[in-house]
């Protein structure tokens, strides 16, 4: 008979069952308490995890759906870009990516040292501390994304321009990773990931011109039929898969800019109409539980806590001062600095990979993952509702 991975024969299926079941009652209730649906989803993953009753335990299964929602939110979120704001913002969006990784970076290397003691320039206790950084300095958007999508402003300006920072953020991030990892590793090489990135974003333009008119022609012959939306599934895999595998980006990218490409097309409401469906019935819902369900304090102490808590904070406030400070240099009201500066806020899966690679590089011991979970799961549930708030959304 089937086994999954894990060796549980059939669990999979209990699994996917009771997530998908109790993600959708929490999002409910959230909704009646006029909080985002995200906020309930996440809450889900925490009762269901190690955190509160280990109902369910994550899996390969698990984490690789997860993955596939948090490709198909991004994907969702391209074809939704209105190609000319973001062209608008663009450069407004690249100054404050670079604010908000800058700003974390440093706020997190003095926090490390204060807790673990300070150490001189190039010395590994600092190393860590500009690691601790760099892991603060991570934005993960498809959180942000979700809320915005849910309060109708994804292709606004505000909106634009927050999906466009999160994402340049990403690729300074891996930029910023590697840079601190040469540190104590010299074999890493800066100039390879800077190269890498820009070949992708070259070849993203010009394969894009291709596929665009590809799609175009598709488009004209099949209205509104459902290989077309099949086909920019297809498509939005692939670019997923190319940017992680061959050109180090994160996989989000890679999706975002497949929907970026096709987002003027005739049909490209249908597909994102016809994704959404996916997406919000199985993928959405476990990618969201997943955080929840990563959340465990079995390595607890004062000094672990004290940290967290100044983590979180400092973290959170890193982006708001970063991003919604260089907003409002850049000529946005006060109330879209800060709604820029709450949308950047969101932590996820980036945070985690980084922390990861501290943790295999010797930069990290596991305990500070606590920090880092508690930042995810914080972040997670206030980005939304500071965004509710700001937008002025009604119930």
């Amino acid at each position: 008979m089937f086994k999954n991975k894990e060796g549980d024969q059939m669990e999979y299926l209990f699994n996917l069952a009771i997530i998908l079941f109790v993600a959708k009652l929490f999002s409910v209730g959230a909704k009646k308490l006029n909080l985002p649906e995200v906020v309930g989803m996440i809450f889900a993953g925490l009762i269901l995890g190690p955190a509160c009753f280990s109902i369910v335990k994550e899996t390969n299964f698990i984490d690789q759906l997860a993955e596939i929602g948090v490709i198909l939110l991004m994907f969702e979120a391209g074809l939704e870009t209105d190609l000319k704001q973001l062209k608008e913002t663009g450069l407004k969006s690249t100054l404050i990516a670079c604010a908000g990784v800058f700003v974390p970076i440093v706020f997190g290397t003095v926090l490390f040292m204060l807790f673990y003691g300070f150490g001189t320039f190039g010395s590994e206790q600092m190393i860590k501390g500009l690691f601790v950084g760099t892991i603060m300095s991570a934005t993960s958007v498809s959180i942000t994304v979700a809320v915005l999508k849910e309060l109708g402003v994804l292709n606004g300006k505000v909106g634009t321009t927050i999906t466009g920072a999160a994402i340049i953020d990403d690729v300074i991030g891996i930029i910023v990773l590697t840079l601190v990892m040469s540190l104590k590793d010299p074999s890493a090489s800066v100039g390879m990931v800077i190269l890498k990135a820009f070949l992708f974003f070259a070849l993203s333009i010009g394969l894009g011109m291709i596929i665009y008119r590809t799609f175009a022609w598709l488009s004209a012959r099949y209205s509104k039929q459902r290989r077309v939306s099949v086909a920019s599934l297809v498509y939005c895999l692939m670019m997923a898969y190319i940017a992680e595998k061959y050109f180090g980006i994160a996989d989000i990218t890679g999706a975002y800019v497949a929907g970026v490409v096709l987002c003027n097309l005739n049909d490209s409401t249908y597909i994102e109409r016809r994704i959404e469906i996916s997406s919000y019935m199985v993928f959405a819902p476990v990618f969201f539980a997943s955080i929840g369900l990563k959340t465990t304090f079995n390595s607890m102490n004062l000094t672990l806590l004290l940290f967290s808590i100044a983590f979180v904070i400092v973290s959170m406030m890193g982006k708001v001062i970063g991003c919604g400070g260089i907003a409002c240099l850049l000529g946005f009201d006060q109330q879209e600095s800060l709604q820029i500066g709450s949308g950047m806020m969101a932590r996820g899966e980036v945070a985690l990979i980084t922390a990861q690679k501290g943790l295999s590089a010797g930069l990290l011991t596991a305990e500070f993952f606590t920090p880092v979970i508690f930042l995810i799961l914080i972040s997670s549930f206030i980005t939304p509702i500071a965004l509710k708030k700001l937008f002025g959304a009604k119930s």
